[in-house]
C-alpha cells in the first residue's frame, strides 16, 4: 500500500538533514508541512531548503506564495492529498516534512469544513483588532460564539482573531463546525517523531538563530517591514525584528527575543506532537549512527 512517510518534530530539532538523506535512501520527493516556507522570500526567517537542497529533492510547498496571500490548513490539506495521490503514481512512498501542527494534522486526519475569509472581512477584523486590542475581539466572540470562547486560548490573538473571522464569514458559530471524525485516506500514513534533549535543542536554536543574523536576517526582515501587517509576517524572527525597526527594542534585545520565543515554540510543538500515539519517537541526541539505524530499521519492512 502507498506509504505517505511523516517526518516531524520541532523547530530546530534536524527534520531538513533527515528528511533529505530518507528521501534520497527511498527516491522520493518532498512534501513541506511548514506554514511560513510556503511563501516566497521568507528564506532565512524561516530556514526554507537551500538552493543546493531543492536540487538535492524535488520539494513542494515551499515558496510559492506571495506573503499577501491567503492561505490555510484546510486548503494545504486539499491540495496535499491530491498531490500525494499523483505522485503514488509513480513512487510508493511520499516524505511529508514540517513542525506546522496544523498543517500535518490537516493530512493525517483532516481538519474542520472552515470557509474561505475574504480579504475585506480579514481587514475589517484586523482593523478592529489594531484600533481597539484583543479585548474588543473576545467581547465579540463572546457573543458569537460563547462555547468556543470558553474553550480558546484567549491570550493567543491569532487563535481568537481566527475564531472571530470564521463566525463572521459563516454566518454560524465555529463550534459548530469543528470536525470530530477523523477522516479516512486512501494510503497508509507512518510517522517518525524526532526530538533531542532539551538543553541540546535548546542550545541549537540559539546557534541557528545567530547563524540566521550572520546570513542576513535583519536584512531580510527588513525587506518585509512594509508588508509587515500580514499574517504571513507575524513570524518568530520577523516581529521582534519589526519592533527593532520601529524603534520599540535595540538589535539585541530582538536577537535574544527571537531566540526565547523560538525555544517556546519548540516547547508548544512538543506538547501538541507529544498527544499522537501514532508517532515513532527518534531521540536525535543520542549517537547519530545509532539515530541513523534506529531510523532507517524502523523504516524496513514498512516502506
Amino acid at each position: 500500500m502507498n506509504t505517505l512517510l511523516v517526518l516531524l518534530g520541532p523547530t530546530g530539532v534536524g527534520k531538513t538533514k533527515w528528511s533529505l538523506e530518507i528521501a534520497e535512501e527511498l527516491g522520493s520527493p518532498i512534501l513541506s508541512a511548514d506554514s511560513r516556507q510556503i511563501y516566497q522570500g521568507m528564506t532565512i526567517g524561516t530556514a526554507a531548503p537551500t538552493a543546493q537542497q531543492l536540487q538535492r529533492v524535488p520539494h513542494h510547498f515551499v515558496g510559492i506564495l506571495r506573503p499577501e496571500e491567503y492561505y490555510s490548513a484546510s486548503q494545504f490539506e486539499e491540495e496535499a492529498v491530491s498531490l500525494a495521490q499523483k505522485l503514488f503514481e509513480t513512487h510508493p512512498c511520499v516524505v511529508m516534512t514540517g513542525g506546522s501542527m496544523m498543517y500535518i494534522d490537516a493530512v493525517c486526519h483532516g481538519i474542520d469544513e472552515i470557509p474561505t475569509i475574504d480579504e475585506k472581512l480579514r481587514s475589517e477584523v484586523y482593523t478592529l483588532y489594531r484600533n481597539e486590542g484583543l479585548d474588543a475581539i473576545r467581547a465579540r466572540l463572546k457573543i458569537v460564539d460563547p462555547v468556543f470562547y470558553d474553550e480558546v486560548d484567549l491570550k493567543n490573538p491569532k487563535r481568537v482573531i481566527h475564531a472571530l473571522e470564521v463566525c463572521l464569514m459563516a454566518g454560524r458559530p465555529y463550534s459548530s463546525l469543528r470536525r470530530k471524525q477523523r477522516k479516512e485516506r486512501p494510503f497508509r500514513i507512518l510517522k517518525i517523531g524526532f526530538t533531542r534533549e532539551r538543553a541540546a535543542l535548546y542550545d541549537r536554536i540559539n546557534r541557528r538563530v545567530d547563524e540566521m543574523i550572520d546570513e542576513g536576517l535583519v536584512e531580510e526582515a527588513f525587506h518585509f517591514y512594509p508588508m509587515r501587517h500580514h499574517n504571513a509576517l507575524n513570524t518568530v524572527g520577523y516581529k521582534e525584528l519589526f519592533d527593532y525597526f520601529d524603534g520599540i527594542s535595540t538589535l539585541e534585545f530582538a536577537i535574544e527575543k527571537i531566540k526565547q520565543h523560538s525555544r517556546n515554540y519548540a516547547r508548544k510543538q512538543m506538547t501538541w506532537f507529544k498527544k499522537d500515539q501514532e508517532i515513532h519517537w527518534i531521540n536525535l541526541s543520542d549517537q547519530e549512527n545509532d539515530a541513523e539505524e534506529e531510523i532507517f530499521n524502523l523504516l524496513r519492512g514498512q516502506v
